[in-house]
């Protein structure tokens, strides 16, 4: 198989099986959100709140507070607008930015989509803590991990060296991971509400981020055709 053929095979079948991993996640979520409205999660959940609450301390509230803050709608507002800036004046890389906006903004549509969908109560209302309105899915755990998982993504698409990328990827993962975390301890959240919004975060990222490739690639293709026919 020569270059070329490789060239135009490799974006094909990773397009596919970005949409195979999707379709799973998307049977996962599906799975859970009957489960959930069938109250079957109910020991599950239970068991992972009386957990939570045997490690409740008042310093490890402050901590779970501070995390959870990590993951609020001003805080990802605020850093949005800072990777939007960067990826404009430092990168100049519109359609990276279009698709990130896409990813952000459209996480949080989604979010409030099945939120009005399914009208699951929360275990505990506290406005001080984002925990108001319906529960399932976690706002805070699907935005997060769109947030951070878009920025795992432009480092592993980025200069730095494998060891640094590997760094960051995993913190972006945790990150996100200790959001969730955060919701489950503050009775923001039932455990399933966070399984839920990272299931629907993962599947909304991966359909943004094969959207961005393909674009790229479809660009790059046209480019270098147009390039050609100039020579």
């Amino acid at each position: 198989m020569d270059k070329d053929t490789k060239k135009k095979i490799t974006p094909a079948v990773l397009l596919l099986t970005g949409i195979a991993i999707a379709a799973g996640l998307i049977v996962l979520f599906a799975e859970l959100a009957e489960e959930v409205l069938e109250k079957s999660f109910r020991s599950f959940d239970q068991a992972i709140i009386d957990q939570f609450a045997a490690w409740d301390s008042p310093a490890l509230d402050y901590v779970m507070i501070f995390i959870t803050e990590l993951g609020s709608v001003w805080f990802l507002t605020v850093l949005s607008l800072a990777v939007v800036g960067y990826l404009w004046f430092k990168k100049h890389d519109r359609w990276t930015i279009l698709y990130f906006i896409i990813a952000i903004a459209g996480s949080g549509i989604l979010t409030w989509i099945l939120k009005q969908f399914y009208q699951r109560e929360r275990p505990s209302i506290n406005p001080d803590i984002d925990a108001i309105g319906f529960s399932f899915p976690s706002g805070h755990s699907m935005g997060s991990l769109v947030f951070y998982g878009f920025l795992a993504y432009l480092v592993i698409r980025g200069p730095q060296k494998a060891g640094m990328k590997w760094l960051l990827v995993g913190a972006a993962a945790i990150l996100a991971l200790l959001i969730g975390s955060s919701r489950v301890y503050l009775s923001a959240h039932f455990p399933s509400d966070v399984l839920a919004g990272q299931l629907s975060g993962a599947i909304w990222l991966l359909l943004c981020i094969m959207a961005l490739e393909w674009t790229k690639y479809r660009r790059g293709s046209k480019d270098t055709v147009t390039d050609s026919e100039k020579s």
